[in-house]
């Protein structure tokens, strides 16, 4: 009954985008009407998936709320591909149409230099060096490992992919001058102060979702208007709470999956600096931000499909459809930074980075071979020795005390004589 009313909606916008465009003398600009003409057909597709997608596994604060940011993916994918399939040059101009002041390259902010936290040299503000990393990125570190603690719902996990990602900033600042900071802006600012603490509050946060009681009442129920107040609000919490236990090291296709999730977070990272490498966007532009705000909608319906295909795989026989866009958005956006800048994808690593990350990977590798096959063939091979031996034991212990008869034998002759006398 309610998709009928939606139907009747969509079918109430077509028909007057149809009568404004009657109405309306048409311009005699290609490019203005070639634009509105791609406007107008994504609001229609989204008012269209908004009726018809499938619900995913949120329906807080509604499930056409979901389902309109399924679709808004479908039309970034479509976008990626076109981009995808221009020339670098083409590419580039035509972020023009959305922005007349793109197109043009623009230099990278080095964050490194003199990384003095008490510069004696200069007098009037020996500071200035902490003042200068203070900008907009501060806080946007915060909220962002804030939604991104929300999401994977795990300290450790958040805490892995926050540390890792400092280190790729290391091995690639000889590629983007954007990765080069000072140690205690990679460490002190980045991971202990915004990170941490946004994973800290992230963490309380959860806590609180995990103790609250999950009760439901309609709104014109409740007598009070601050009762309808405080129920408007909690219309933005989830309908029910499900804790997330990813337990990697549980069996080999869960560490497989949680080492994919982390590959996939820190690729989707790293997209956001090259991107705007590439297609030259500054870093403050309004489109960085729309992206940003973007993955935070659509990471969480990604996680919950990921974490619930794990974790009851018979009920869950396929992986959800917001997953699969997720994934395949974050390896468009990596084959446009591919095929529009190569050289700098191409610069090799310096040889002490190359051995860091192969030391890293043999690790990773002789912990995962040792855990999932080495040390359950050990502890298989100890338990069919502590069988044998308890065997033996049984066995010697069943034998004679030296006249020829068995223990057992004696108590059962023993038991008969018992009996008899009774």
């Amino acid at each position: 009954f309610r998709r009928a009313h939606t139907l009747t909606v969509l079918f109430i916008l077509t028909c007057a985008l149809g009568y404004v465009t009657l109405l309306e003398e048409t311009p005699q600009d290609t490019a203005y009407n070639t634009k509105r003409g791609i406007v107008a057909s994504i609001l229609v597709f989204l008012c269209f998936g908004v009726t018809q997608a499938k619900d995913g596994p949120f329906s807080r604060p509604h499930p056409a709320y979901w389902r309109f940011w399924l679709c808004v993916s479908v039309v970034y994918e479509l976008f990626l591909i076109f981009i995808l399939f221009q020339t670098v040059q083409d590419g580039r101009q035509f972020m023009k149409y959305i922005d007349p002041h793109l197109g043009v390259p623009l230099p990278e902010r080095d964050y490194g230099g003199n990384c003095l936290i008490y510069d004696p040299g200069n007098e009037t503000d020996p500071f200035h060096n902490i003042w200068d990393k203070l900008d907009g990125f501060v806080p946007a570190h915060f909220f962002g490992w804030y939604l991104k603690t929300l999401m994977i719902r795990d300290w450790w996990m958040c805490m892995i992919i926050s540390v890792m990602f400092e280190f790729l900033e290391y091995s690639l600042e000889h590629q983007l001058p954007n990765f080069s900071e000072c140690w205690w802006d990679h460490w002190i600012m980045d991971v202990i102060l915004c990170n941490g603490l946004g994973i800290y509050c992230g963490m309380k946060t959860l806590s609180w979702l995990s103790l609250k009681t999950y009760k439901w009442q309609g709104l014109w129920n409740i007598p009070t208007y601050k009762g309808k107040m405080k129920r408007i609000v909690f219309q933005f919490t989830p309908y029910s709470w499900v804790k997330f236990e990813w337990k990697p090291a549980s069996s080999l296709r869960r560490w497989l999956a949680v080492c994919g999730i982390i590959f996939v977070f820190l690729l989707a990272e790293l997209n956001t600096f090259y991107l705007k490498f590439v297609l030259w966007m500054p870093p403050e532009h309004y489109l960085v931000l729309l992206r940003l705000v973007f993955f935070v909608n659509v990471g969480g319906v990604a996680m919950r499909e990921i974490y619930d295909f794990m974790d009851d795989p018979k009920f869950h026989k396929k992986l959800g459809q917001q997953a699969w866009l997720v994934a395949a958005i974050t390896a468009t956006e990596f084959l446009i930074v591919v095929k529009y800048d190569p050289y700098t994808l191409t610069l090799s690593l310096p040889f002490y980075i190359t051995q860091c990350w192969m030391l890293g990977i043999i690790l990773v590798l002789t912990w995962t071979a040792w855990r999932f096959f080495i040390r359950d063939i050990t502890l298989r091979y100890k338990e069919i020795r502590r069988q044998k031996q308890e065997h033996r034991y049984e066995k010697d212990k069943c034998l004679s005390n030296g006249d020829g008869h068995s223990s057992m034998l004696d108590e059962q002759n023993g038991n008969k004589l018992r009996e008899r006398k009774l």
